[in-house]
């Protein structure tokens, strides 16, 4: 087994919690039920790798089944890393039959045709999910091991999510061979970014829930206890305020948990007019701006806004493209 892959194997193996090593290797399904009796899991950590690298040269592992449990390793702890949307368009909206072998062939052509020196893994999962590993070297270097690319597509679905370490010049190469693989003619960033893998699948796949006829408004329990020498009207006023915030809220955001995003980007146009007098922003040409949100839960952020300004018809319009329909 060559030196570069049993460090890799054995840093691998240093990064997984010590109660899930023995769940991953198996998961990986390279060691044997027979070589995995023979591993002690409550010794410290850098005696099970060395340990587990014994074994795997015993098997005589090389760098792909070494990706493969990286890949294992990083769909498990997918939350480590920061996850961008890409969307694909094709011409027609004819469905095709996906062949998974076809897909696969395709992707490794358009890589290798430009750059030799890259490895390439794929792992199937039950969600009908593909997960690729690319690790890019150079007309002159090997593949940088520690430094992969991971892509996440779903078949049948114009969604490709993908935390990339990868230098620009590589990254229109991957776009590529994703459309040619896939059978589509056009990629472009959504501008769509978590740490949250499964929550910017809920967004562009449309999983979380809504209920926008079946709301019935309901008197808020709890909250600030007015004074008791407060006016009335003023008591009635506040709560009726606070139904119509609710009310909002609900109608934009739904009742469920909010998924997990934590950036977005949006490019606006709008045009300005001046008074009669001025014509400083009487132009044709139209203002342009590009708004950048960001926040460790930006969902939750912008409901939030609702109450800190429930009068402003911009900041609901907002709320509900962002939560609705995320454009770039």
């Amino acid at each position: 087994m060559d030196v570069t892959v049993a460090e890799y194997i054995r840093r691998t193996v240093l990064k997984m919690p010590r109660h899930e090593i023995k769940m991953m290797l198996q998961k990986w399904g390279f060691l044997s039920e027979a070589q995995l009796q023979t591993l002690n899991f409550h010794q410290i950590k850098d005696n099970i790798s060395q340990e587990v690298v014994q074994l795997c040269e015993e098997n005589s592992a090389n760098i792909k089944q070494a990706a493969a449990l990286d890949i294992i390793y990083n769909q498990i702890y997918q939350n480590k890393r920061m996850w961008s949307v890409y969307q694909m368009k094709k011409s027609g909206e004819e469905v095709e039959y996906f062949d998974i072998a076809d897909f696969k062939k395709k992707f490794k052509r358009r890589i290798r045709s430009a750059l030799k020196n890259v490895t390439i893994t794929f792992k199937e999962y039950e969600d009908n999910a593909i997960w690729i590993r690319v690790a890019w070297g150079t007309p002159y270097k090997k593949p940088n091991q520690y430094k992969p690319s991971y892509v996440v597509y779903h078949s049948q679905t114009p969604f490709v999510f993908i935390s990339a370490s990868i230098l620009k010049s590589n990254l229109p190469l991957l776009c590529q061979a994703l459309t040619v693989a896939s059978n589509y003619h056009d990629i472009r960033e959504m501008e769509l970014r978590s740490h949250s893998l499964n929550s910017l699948k809920d967004i562009v796949f449309k999983r979380y829930s809504q209920n926008f006829q079946t709301y019935t408004p309901k008197p808020l329990q709890g909250g600030n206890v007015e004074p008791e020498n407060a006016d009335i009207r003023i008591i009635h006023e506040n709560r009726i305020e606070k139904e119509r915030i609710h009310r909002l809220n609900q109608e934009v955001f739904g009742s469920g948990p909010q998924p997990k995003l934590e950036f977005a980007q949006y490019k606006l146009e709008t045009i300005f007019k001046s008074g009669p007098k001025m014509d400083v922003l009487d132009k044709k040409e139209p203002f342009r701006c590009l708004v950048k949100f960001s926040s460790p839960h930006l969902l939750e952020s912008l409901k939030s806004l609702a109450p800190a300004d429930p009068y402003s018809k911009e900041g609901r319009q907002v709320m509900a493209e962002s939560r609705n329909s995320p454009v770039s």
